[in-house]
């Protein structure tokens, strides 16, 4: 799979996703993304490559050691990381390519929008993921 930033002059490339793709309703990614909800999958960092525009990358610490990892033109926001952690969290907002899945659940739902109902059949989890 590929995907890019809004510009263009930033592009990865992940093999397949460590866990299902969810719908991230947390404050954090409601302000970053500027949405209701983030939609995001993990890659294992051994399957997630960076295939051109790496410098042009800024990041964000918006936690101790989680960092968003955005385009410095465009504002994309591209990846998360947890620095200590195995993957990196996909923003499919980017993702060029076709998944191949679907997303299987909202997360953070206790952080969501009071404006917002996702209004479907999703399991909706108060927190974050199960596994």
């Amino acid at each position: 799979m590929q995907g890019s930033c809004l510009c263009g002059k930033i592009v990865y490339e992940a093999d397949e996703f460590a866990a299902p793709i969810v719908h991230c309703h947390c404050r954090k990614c409601r302000k970053a993304h500027g949405s209701a909800f983030a939609t995001t999958a993990p890659v294992l960092r051994e399957h997630f490559r960076w295939l051109q525009g790496e410098d042009l990358l800024s990041f964000f610490e918006s936690s101790p050691g989680k960092r968003r990892h955005f385009c410095s033109i465009c504002g994309s926001q591209l990846i998360a990381e947890w620095v200590d952690k195995p993957a990196v969290i996909i923003r499919m907002g980017c993702l060029d390519s076709e998944p191949g899945s679907k997303p299987q659940a909202h997360i953070w739902r206790s952080e969501g929008a009071s404006w917002y109902d996702p209004g479907d059949d999703l399991p909706q989890l108060q927190e974050g993921r199960t596994r």
